[in-house]
């Protein structure tokens, strides 16, 4: 008797996912929009040259492939800087095969101030390695909205950001907008770009302390951080406030580290054992009304002030173990 052929069950949990945006055919089925037109012209007024026009996939937004002057590209003001490694790498397989495969992604900026250019959110290592090279011009995707070269921390996608990166990416984009918006936009207005509110003021303590722990303190910002509603211009002030409060409660936090340091405690996350003792919002049940940054920077103040570092045992240290994963860099 011949054996039944045996059914396949869809595992548990998957679900069908439904089709989206357009079909290959589609991504050039019509004619490119007014705007599109204009910015090909302009383009090449620029000395550049427009290799095609056409829609992405995803969402259907029309983009422009085109040949730029490598001297009209440079990266956005407010990213980080480049990794030499990086560069070096991209140089030597460039130049190894001959080619340049993977476009840049680029925004023509007109500044009142000086002749127009093409930043790049993502590109900023390729457009290092080809200038290295030598190389006169370099292909791009032009974003026809002047608003991406904001978007920097959605669009990078050559390197993982760490801690530091992001939030220096943050405050330097943070203001770069505050100094030319001329409208009352709020930091709400810009979360996409910014990601979180924890990371403006980690970015400002960077700035003031090149070799601030800021992850220690991101578990901790992360929720009694968030977004003002006051315009960057004026917010930022606040933010600059903030900044302080974190670091002058970091300079408590060092002494503390070093008392146990010269106790013989050599573990590598003393600090993160000192915050976590002085963190107001670690056990704080989820049904308590959340603590705003002034509240628990006050009680996490007055708690690091109290903290005594010859209380301390070995076991105690042990038992706190190493960071969680979310605050490492």
């Amino acid at each position: 008797m011949a054996s039944q052929p045996t059914k396949r069950r869809r595992k548990a949990g998957k679900t069908s996912v439904a089709s989206l945006g357009l079909s290959a055919q589609a991504l050039q089925s019509s004619a490119p929009p007014d705007h599109i037109v204009t910015l090909g012209r302009i383009i090449a007024d620029d000395g550049g040259s427009v290799l095609a026009a056409y829609r992405e996939p995803y969402g259907g937004q029309w983009l422009v492939l085109a040949g730029l002057p490598i001297d009209l590209v440079e990266p956005t003001p407010y990213q980080r800087n480049v990794s030499s490694t990086h560069v070096k790498r991209l140089q030597t397989v460039i130049g190894k095969i001959g080619r340049f495969l993977d476009p840049i992604i680029a925004v023509r900026m007109l500044k009142a101030d000086r002749a127009a250019r093409y930043w790049t959110p993502n590109g900023n290592h390729r457009l290092s390695a080809m200038r290295a090279l030598g190389a006169k011009s370099i292909v791009a995707i032009i974003v026809p909205e002047s608003s991406a070269a904001y978007q920097i921390l959605a669009m990078n996608t050559e390197k993982a950001h760490n801690l530091r990166e992001r939030a220096l990416e943050v405050v330097r984009m943070y203001q770069e907008l505050a100094r030319f918006d001329g409208t009352d936009a709020t930091e709400e207005s810009f979360a996409l770009e910014f990601e979180e509110p924890a990371l403006i003021t980690l970015g400002l303590c960077y700035e003031g302390r090149p070799r601030f722990s800021g992850g220690v303190y991101h578990p901790v910002l992360k929720r009694i951080e968030a977004f003002l509603a006051q315009p960057l211009r004026e917010a930022i002030s606040i933010r600059q406030q903030r900044a302080k409060t974190v670091l002058e409660l970091d300079e408590t936090i060092v002494k503390h580290v070093e008392a146990l340091t010269a106790r013989g405690m050599t573990s590598p996350y003393l600090k993160n054992f000192v915050v976590a003792r002085v963190n107001p919002v670690r056990f704080r049940p989820k049904t308590a009304a959340p603590l705003s940054f002034d509240e628990a920077m006050e009680r996490m103040t007055k708690a690091a002030q109290k903290f005594n570092p010859n209380a301390v045992k070995l076991d105690d240290l042990a038992k706190a173990g190493g960071p969680p994963p979310e605050e490492a860099e």
